[in-house]
């Protein structure tokens, strides 16, 4: 029996990140059909009910999930590290934003500033909170604080996901507030 939890980890890892482990098929925007989904995921072994589905998006914490104005595709809100264009119009973000991580690796983002890794955008909070929290999940959590307009100065452009996370592309160390020790 696979829990709502691990379902909902499920569709992270199938709908951002591995659509091909189950033999998904997704646009360049991100959308697959929900009927396909859920044939897919029971051909993998992971029965998955319309009800179901509609839980893990209403009720996931970070509103990781987003659906057609149908309801009949879903995608990921971001942080995909497959090739998609979620079309996400440029915005002008609030004044500071904020990007959570682990202790372990302020060194490397002194050195390089903030690059997206596997997935396709850095991505920042708009709390302070909430950058603490994505930072705890992969050890002492650390805050750095990032303020637009230097960014939106020297051309660099944002955008925000359906579920409020601010992208952008990188983030030049120089950008970036450290806290102090």
């Amino acid at each position: 029996m696979t829990s709502l939890q691990e379902k909902s980890k499920l569709l992270s890892r199938w709908l951002r990140h591995r659509p091909d482990a189950i033999g998904l098929e997704i646009d360049k925007r991100g959308w697959v059909a929900v009927a396909e989904l859920l044939l897919k995921s029971a051909s993998a072994g992971v029965v998955l009910t319309q009800d179901e589905l509609m839980q893990i998006v209403v009720e996931n914490d970070k509103q990781r999930f987003s659906l057609s104005e149908d309801r009949t595709r879903i995608r990921a809100a971001q942080g995909h590290s497959v090739d998609v264009d979620l079309k996400l119009p440029v915005k002008t973000p609030p004044p500071v934003l904020f990007h959570g991580t682990a202790q372990k690796f302020i060194a490397s983002i002194r050195r390089q500033g903030l690059l997206p890794g596997t997935r396709r955008d850095v991505h920042l909070s708009a709390t302070k909170q909430t950058a603490s929290e994505v930072g705890a999940r992969r050890g002492t959590p650390v805050v750095l604080l990032v303020e637009t307009f230097p960014l939106l100065r020297d051309g660099y452009r944002f955008r925000c996901s359906d579920n409020g996370v601010w992208l952008t592309p990188t983030i030049p160390a120089r950008y970036i507030r450290f806290p102090d020790k």
